[in-house]
């Protein structure tokens, strides 16, 4: 058996708010809607799905390094960009609430942290390396 695909559910209160966030001001392309009466869903498209999972070293560890302080719920998702300060910048202008700014990481990527609608903590990143990720 293989996975063929990640596909993480939320619940929002504010539906449109969310939809309008993740599919229009950051960029997820809606692949399909759903309305069954007052029922509504909609499937955006995330590129590329991994599932990172973190012993709770490594999520303070995250959180120092993207914050300065333990601050992730334990559930937080992370989407990678091409331009992380712009998009942070972007998605703040959009309503997000930044809780810290561009950062550059030792693992070589530029990770913001936001609160973003649905209830959910997010981070944006932008790879600096070119090819093999590394060591």
């Amino acid at each position: 058996m293989t996975v063929r695909q990640l596909r993480l559910v939320v619940e929002a209160e504010d539906y449109d708010a969310a939809v309008a966030f993740f599919r229009d001001v950051l960029g997820m392309a809606e692949q399909e809607a759903y309305t069954t009466g007052d029922a509504r869903v909609a499937i955006l498209d995330a590129g590329r799905a991994t599932l990172e999972i973190a012993n709770p070293a490594q999520k303070r560890y995250i959180d120092e390094v993207e914050v300065g302080r333990d601050v992730a719920p334990q559930l937080r998702v992370a989407f990678e960009v091409d331009d992380g300060p712009a998009v942070t910048a972007r998605l703040v202008a959009a309503g997000a609430t930044q809780v810290a700014p561009p950062t550059v990481t030792p693992w070589r990527s530029v990770n913001s942290r936001l609160e973003a609608p649905a209830g959910l903590q997010i981070t944006v990143f932008q790879e600096l390396f070119d090819g093999d990720r590394p060591g």
